[in-house]
């Protein structure tokens, strides 16, 4: 039984359940001791009339992650595509926005795209250029787990669709596209809990998203280190599942076999 992604199928689940304890123990004594030594108390109870906001800010990254992931798949599979292209241009298109989305930062995308690019074209609404941004910077990874789970299938079985007499259809759609689900789907719900993460950065253009609502509540009180470690807490609510989610595809469709 797995504890999300900590544990493997071999381990006993007591051992298994018991080692995490040890851990946490050890993590929070660490933690204890680090904060007795800055003499920092927390103090939480200022949050709960805040909770309005909170969840506002919490339904905006959820709203912000979904809307990204879809408008990332199509750019990813569009990129993906491009890449086995025949017409040149489009090949060196792909693998030019590939190259440079996963060599260059986030941060330095978010400054390029909104202010120079979304000035340019008069896009002012901050959600709208804030999805666009990341499903950018995120097609360019799922371009590439699309392009890895293509070049995966064994050519043998479009040899052998072919000689059964499938059409070029008939080989995408009960050949390629069975296939490549099952091998992009775990690491797609994967990169879910990525582009979740990711959305934090979007508040330097002020999209009111979980991380700016905690900014804006540390700038009227100060409460550094109870903000942002409730802010950790609530992230944690939206890439735990995910990360279990993704775990439980991975043994369901055992893509790698």
């Amino acid at each position: 039984m797995n504890i999300f992604v900590l544990t493997d199928e071999k381990t006993h689940p007591l051992k298994a359940a018991v080692n995490l304890l040890l851990l946490t123990a050890f993590i929070v004594l660490i933690f204890w001791f680090s904060l007795s030594r800055i003499g920092v108390t927390f103090h939480f109870a200022f949050l709960y009339p805040l909770r309005g906001r909170l969840l506002q800010g919490f339904l905006m990254t959820l709203y912000l992650s979904l809307a990204s992931l879809l408008v990332s798949l199509i750019f990813g599979l569009l990129s993906a595509v491009m890449q086995s292209s025949k017409v040149l241009f489009f090949r060196y298109f792909s693998k030019l926005y590939v190259t440079f989305i996963r060599g260059t930062p986030l941060i330095m995308q978010i400054y390029l795209f909104y202010y120079i690019v979304g000035t340019a074209f008069g896009i002012e609404n901050r959600f709208i250029c804030g999805v666009f941004i990341l499903s950018i910077f995120e097609g360019a990874y799922i371009a590439e787990i699309i392009r890895g789970s293509l070049l995966s299938i064994d050519g043998s079985q479009l040899e052998a669709a072919k000689a059964v007499g499938f059409t070029k259809k008939q080989t995408i759609i009960h050949v390629i596209l069975p296939q490549l689900f099952a091998r992009t789907l775990p690491a797609l719900t994967g990169q879910l809990a990525s582009i979740i993460k990711d959305s934090s950065l979007l508040s330097i253009i002020a999209v009111i998203e979980l991380t700016q609502t905690i900014r804006e509540i540390t700038a009227t009180n100060f409460k550094l280190f109870e903000c942002y470690l409730f802010l950790g807490v609530l992230y944690l609510c939206l890439t735990l599942p995910v990360t279990f989610i993704s775990q439980t595809l991975e043994r369901r469709f055992n893509y790698e076999n």
